[in-house]
């Protein structure tokens, strides 16, 4: 019993001395620490992310660079904010790519084409043409906002209001090189600057989402990166800044290898324009790609469990083996649901139902099952595929029967996001006693 106690003292004696270490430490932060203070929001750019070598005197390399799994190298992020009513490990994908009359001169997005099955006979026996605003619209629910433009300052702060309600910490911003766009849309990335201010003033981070687009090599993406960093200021320190990139399998892994590994001959590492890579799994022969590209993690995105390896629920658990063997981040990707029929109407054999939010509750418990540093989300406002997490209401036209969230009401999904935001974070500090 005396033995019993002593072990108990001792427990409590050591807590004690942690938690007043990490006072101490987060006393001995400046403003200085991480990224500059270039605008309003800049200084939030990506995730605070840091690379920490436990080897001494060793060089600090890639997580899986070269190919090489087991190595020391860790990658640390934080988790909340300082009243933890925001989680930086809760991360939510994030459209620019909506226009309106109003501030686009016309719909963009809203009313896009439906895509015709690349197997004419299949084709012939569903609907074409393109969906027709503001009454018909290429989503199967309908926003809040109404069909609304990303540029608009009102819709921009609606977004970062709702986001900080969902305790997102970190907005992972779909972004195209300047003069490019998705074939449906238009360029947007002259509205970053108005998202990261709006996104700083609710506490939220921004990551990129860098998209494909024709002729991404691995010299385009170099000067992407360098692009970016320069332009929303460049980390001092060790902090890094965080990118996903999305389809990144179009890229021959040699090819990744010459931009995110040391020796490579465009190499980011251990320059100013050094961060932190994450590659999209899709099959299950990625993981090895992934690993040769000397990429730092993997993410699954997609919201359709089933629809590929990477997205099957079943499979985390592996892709997660795989990831801490190697030294690599995984990034399970949670959703609300998918149905993507309206502008793929021949898709319906991967739509996934809502059940009211009990698909999206059981997605996250698969992701938090596998104890990940992040999760992310999929998405905040992919209307097209029926993603979204963002407030939709009732809406009934001669035309069309929108779905909605009811039994519920319009912000069901934000509360469940904080719900398991939070949940998140007390399994995380249980993990790590």
């Amino acid at each position: 019993m005396n033995r019993l106690r002593r072990k108990a003292c001792v427990a409590l004696l050591l807590f004690t001395l942690f938690i007043f270490g990490t006072m101490m430490g987060l006393r001995t932060l400046k403003p200085t620490d991480g990224f500059s203070d270039l605008a309003p929001g800049m200084e939030l750019m990506p995730l605070v992310g840091e690379r920490i070598d436990q080897r001494p005197n060793q060089v600090v390399e890639s997580a899986g660079q070269n190919g090489a799994g087991g190595s020391d190298t860790k990658i640390v992020f934080s988790s909340s904010g300082p009243d933890h009513s925001i989680f930086y490990d809760i991360h939510i994908f994030y459209y620019l790519w909506y226009g309106s009359p109003q501030m686009d001169s016309s719909y963009i997005h809203w009313d896009h084409v439906l895509v015709p099955h690349w197997d004419p006979k299949i084709a012939a026996s569903h609907p074409n043409g393109r969906h027709n605003p503001p009454d018909d619209i290429a989503s199967s629910y309908y926003p809040e906002l109404g069909p609304y433009s990303s540029r608009d300052p009102d819709v921009i702060e609606s977004h970062m209001a709702q986001i900080e309600a969902a305790a997102a910490g970190v907005l992972v911003l779909s972004w195209y090189p300047p003069g490019v766009a998705d074939e449906h849309g238009k360029p947007t990335e002259d509205v970053v600057p108005a998202v990261m201010d709006a996104a700083h003033r609710h506490s939220i981070k921004v990551a990129f989402h860098l998209q494909p687009y024709k002729g991404r090599t691995e010299l385009s993406v170099h000067d992407n990166i360098k692009y970016i960093i320069d332009k929303f200021k460049s980390s001092t320190g060790k902090i890094l800044p965080l990118f996903y990139v999305y389809d990144s399998y179009l890229t021959p892994p040699e090819a990744w290898a010459e931009l995110l590994t040391v020796r490579g001959s465009l190499s980011l590492r251990g320059t100013p324009y050094d961060g932190i890579f994450i590659a999209l799994i899709v099959e299950e022969r990625h993981k090895q790609d992934i690993l040769a590209g000397g990429f730092d993690g993997m993410y699954t995105y997609f919201a359709s469990n089933g629809f590929s390896f990477g997205s099957s629920h079943q499979n985390w658990k592996a892709i997660k083996a795989f990831c801490d063997k190697n030294n690599l981040l995984f990034v399970p990707s949670a959703g609300p649901g998918y149905m993507d029929t309206a502008v793929r109407p021949w898709n319906n054999h991967n739509t996934r139902n809502r059940v009211n939010g009990r698909y999206y509750e059981t997605s996250l418990q698969a992701a938090m099952s596998v104890r990940p540093d992040i999760i992310t989300v999929t998405s905040f406002n992919e209307w097209h595929e029926g993603t979204q997490i963002e407030r939709a209401v009732p809406k009934k036209t001669v035309a069309r029967l929108y779905l909605d969230y009811k039994p519920h009401q319009p912000d069901h999904y934000l509360e469940l996001t904080r719900k398991w935001a939070e949940h998140f974070s007390k399994e995380k500090e249980q993990w790590l006693m």
